[in-house]
C-alpha cells in the first residue's frame, strides 16, 4: 500500500491565528490552502502521519528521526505559550524504518536527540490538521547536509516501511521557499530567490521529481530555501510510482515563499519514473567517460584510491605508472620532479573527501598523488570510509601545487588563480584551493582558509599565495 497522498507545505508561525494575531491575514491565500490540505488528510483518516522538517535535529551525515512514544511542543517561542501540542509518535513505524535502514548501511535512526519538543517545522502543520483531525500518530524526521540522492533514498525506505506495516499515511514535507524574495524580506533579495521559487513550483507542480536533482547545493543556498530537502524525501517515497500533482498556492508576501501542493497516487507502477535508478545510471555513466578522458594524473588517483579500498594495497611506483601510461604519455615529470598535492573526491556533485600537501613529502609528484589520493578515501576524519560500492560514482580531481609565496595584503590574491595560505607565528595554518565552486571573493576565501586554520579574525596572521595545476 503506498502512501495515500502527500504535501508540500510552508511553516511560517505567523500563520498560526495564535501567533500572527491578525496578521495572518496577508497570507490568506497560503491559510485557505492550507485549510484544503486539512480538509483531505481529514478525508484519508491516517494512521500515522510522517512528517520531515528542516527545524527538527539536523546532523551533517545522519538522519534523525524522534525515538520516544509522544513529544509536546508549543509556540511560546514565538508568543503564544497557550498554543500546544501533545503527539503520540509511531514508535512501530520508526522501529521498522530503522531495521531497513541498518540492513542498508543507510545512515538513519533515532541516535543523538538533542531537541525532544515539537520544532515549528512540525507544529505549523499540525495545527492546521488537528482543527480538522484528531487521530493518528506521527513520525518527526529531520534534514541533513547529505547530498541529494540520499535524501531521496531516504524516502524509499520510509515507502518501504510503510508498505511493510501496512500503514494508512500521508506524508507532509514542510519547508519554506526562497527567503531572498524581496529586500524587505529577513535575507533581503537575490536574484536566486525568484528564480528557486519559480522554479521549484513548476517542478512540483508538474511531479518532475527527477528534476529535483538538479538543484546545485550553491543555487540552493544563494536562494536560502528552507525546504528543498524536506521536498526531495517526499519525492522518494513515490519513485516509480503514477502520481497526480496539484498546485493550491503560491506566495511571496513576506518576502519569504510559501509554496502549497499535493500529491495523490495514480494506478499503477510507472518504470519511466525510478528516477533514482535512472539518476544513478546517468552519473555512473559520466564518470566513466570522464574517466576515459582523463590525464594520467586523475587515472593514478583514481587507481591509488580504488586498488586500496578493494585490496588495502597500495601502488607501486614506479611500476604500476608505467603500466597505466598510454602510448606517448609523457611521465617524466610525474617521477621525477617533486611537489605538494591535493587530491580532491566528490561524489554527485558533493565533496567526499579531501586531502593534500603544501610541500612535497615524498620523492616524487607519483608518490605525492598516490599517497594523498588513498588519504583523501580513507583518511578525512569529516566522511567515512570510501566503500567499494561508491567507486562508480567518485568524481576526483588532482591539484599539484606551485611554490607558496609571500604577500603583503589581500589585493595580491585572486580566487580563480591563486590559491591562499593563512598562517600565524605559532604554526597555525590554512589552506584553501583557488578557483572553488561558491568561493567568489577574495575575503571568503581568506575566511574559509582561517576557519580551517583555527585562526579568528582579530589574530595576527600573514598571507601566501600560490598556483596549481588543475587536472581533472
Amino acid at each position: 500500500m503506498p502512501f495515500a497522498a502527500s504535501f508540500m507545505v510552508p511553516h511560517p508561525p505567523l500563520i498560526v491565528p495564535g501567533v500572527g494575531r491578525g496578521s495572518e491575514k496577508q497570507v490568506a491565500k497560503t491559510i485557505a490552502s492550507y485549510e484544503k490540505v486539512a480538509d483531505e488528510i481529514a478525508a484519508i483518516k491516517p494512521e500515522t502521519i510522517v512528517i520531515t522538517s528542516p527545524h527538527s535535529v539536523m546532523y551533517g551525515d545522519y538522519f534523525h528521526i524522534s525515538p520516544g512514544n509522544r513529544a509536546v511542543g508549543s509556540f511560546s517561542g514565538f508568543g503564544a505559550p497557550s498554543v500546544t501540542f501533545d503527539e503520540e509518535y509511531d514508535e512501530e513505524l520508526v522501529n521498522a524504518i530503522c531495521e531497513i535502514a541498518d540492513t542498508e548501511l543507510f545512515p538513519c535512526g533515532t541516535l543523538g536527540e538533542k531537541q525532544k519538543e515539537l520544532d515549528h517545522g512540525t507544529m505549523v502543520p499540525l495545527w492546521f490538521i488537528r482543527e480538522k483531525y484528531k487521530g493518528g500518530k506521527i513520525v518527526r524526521i529531520g534534514l541533513s547536509g547529505l547530498h541529494l540522492v540520499e535524501h531521496y533514498r531516504l524516502g524509499l525506505i520510509i515507502a518501504e516501511a510503510i508498505e511493510k506495516l501496512g500503514r494508512r499515511a500521508v506524508f507532509v514535507a514542510s519547508g519554506d521557499l526562497s527567503h531572498k524574495l524581496q529586500d524587505y524580506g529577513p535575507y533581503g533579495f537575490a536574484k536566486e530567490g525568484p528564480e528557486y521559487d519559480d522554479r521549484i513550483m513548476d517542478v512540483m507542480g508538474s511531479a518532475r521529481f527527477d528534476e529535483l536533482f538538479d538543484f546545485s547545493e550553491d543555487f540552493c543556498d544563494k536562494a536560502a530555501e528552507c525546504g528543498h530537502r524536506s521536498f526531495v524525501i517526499m519525492a522518494g517515497i513515490w519513485d516509480g510510482k503514477q502520481v497526480r500533482a496539484e498546485v493550491l498556492s503560491h506566495e511571496d508576501v513576506t518576502g519569504v515563499g510559501y509554496g502549497i501542493c499535493t500529491f495523490c497516487p495514480e494506478d499503477g507502477d510507472d518504470p519511466e519514473r525510478n528516477f533514482l535508478e535512472q539518476y544513478l545510471t546517468r552519473a555512473k555513466q559520466a564518470e566513466t567517460e570522464k574517466m576515459a578522458a582523463s590525464d594520467i594524473y586523475v587515472r593514478l588517483a583514481r587507481l591509488s584510491i580504488e586498488r586500496y579500498v578493494r585490496e588495502r594495497k597500495r601502488l607501486s611506483i614506479p611500476d604500476d605508472l608505467y603500466q597505466l601510461a598510454k602510448d606517448g604519455e609523457d611521465i617524466d615529470q610525474l617521477l621525477n620532479k617533486k611537489a605538494g598535492a591535493f587530491v580532491s573526491i566528490h561524489k554527485y556533485g558533493s565533496l567526499r573527501g579531501c586531502i593534500g600537501t603544501i610541500l612535497p613529502t615524498t620523492g616524487s609528484i607519483a608518490q605525492e598523488i598516490a599517497n594523498n589520493a588513498i588519504k583523501a578515501a580513507v583518511s578525512d576524519p569529516r566522511f567515512d570510509l570510501v566503500s567499494e560500492d561508491e567507486l562508480p560514482f567518485l568524481e576526483i580531481n588532482v591539484d599539484v601545487l606551485g611554490e607558496p609565496e609571500d604577500i603583503e595584503s589581500k589585493e595580491q590574491l585572486d580566487v580563480k588563480r591563486y590559491g591562499v595560505i593563512v598562517s600565524t607565528s605559532d604554526g597555525r595554518r590554512g589552506l584553501l584551493l583557488p578557483d572553488l565552486e561558491g568561493v567568489d571573493t577574495v575575503d571568503y576565501q581568506v575566511a574559509i582558509a582561517m576557519q580551517k586554520g583555527g585562526i579568528s579574525p582579530d589574530e595576527e596572521y600573514y598571507l601566501q599565495r600560490f598556483e596549481v595545476v588543475r587536472h581533472t
